[in-house]
């Protein structure tokens, strides 16, 4: 069995054992570690579900999402009930500055927009409206801004990274230009790397991450 049919098969595996995920309404194919999936899903969660299970598997380098929504009747809503949800969910997280994240959807797809000040911020926005029932996608555009002092970010990064047991200060380079970070060098698999840039953003200070890292 050659190498694209063994990730293949592995990548069906895991999603079958996803329960988040109904497997046999998704289409796997694998190339040199690139795997693309096909189909449809009943749900936005379900689609960022099965994406989160193929980037578990070993020897996978990249996802393609070619995956639609198909929402069930009873979950349809208009984009006004949609944008209406999300703003009392927004509303509700005491984490999330008040009033400075904008709602927009279209055909029930979120975009986000406005200012926050950590990347947690940012992803907990996202986090909060993707499981509103109707939402066949959400793009978050929220942009990360800081006051804090740059100077230190690229030791202070290093630093994080070289105190975990994941990765090798060896292999990883980090490069600050403000508040933007560019990490390079290479990491052992796909979770390393997003493990890698999850760390960057938890500095203070960070704006934008650029993952240049290898799997390799």
């Amino acid at each position: 069995m050659n190498p694209n049919d063994i990730l293949r098969r592995a990548v069906i595996a895991e999603l079958e054992w996803e329960p988040r995920v109904v497997a046999a309404d998704i289409g796997v194919t694998a190339d040199g570690g690139v795997v693309t999936l096909t189909g449809y899903v009943s749900s936005y969660p379900e689609k960022h579900a099965a994406e989160q299970a193929v980037m578990r598997v070993k020897g996978v380098k990249a996802v393609a999402e070619a995956l639609k929504v198909r929402l069930p009747s009873e979950a349809h809503r208009t984009d006004e009930d949609i944008a209406a949800a999300a703003v009392q969910r927004l509303d509700w997280n005491i984490s999330l500055p008040v009033k400075r994240i904008h709602v927009r959807v279209e055909a029930g797809w979120i975009t986000l927009t406005g200012q926050v000040d950590h990347h947690f911020q940012k992803e907990a926005a996202a986090d909060d409206v993707r499981h509103l029932t109707g939402v066949r996608g959400v793009s978050n555009l929220i942009e990360v801004t800081t006051l804090i002092d740059t100077a230190n970010i690229s030791d202070d990064i290093a630093h994080a990274l070289h105190r975990s047991w994941f990765f090798d200060p060896d292999t990883i380079k980090v490069r600050a230009d403000g508040g933007k970070v560019t990490l390079t060098g290479t990491v052992r698999t796909p979770h390393d790397r997003r493990a890698a840039a999850a760390t960057a953003w938890t500095e203070p200070g960070v704006t934008e991450v650029e993952n240049d890292l290898i799997v390799a």
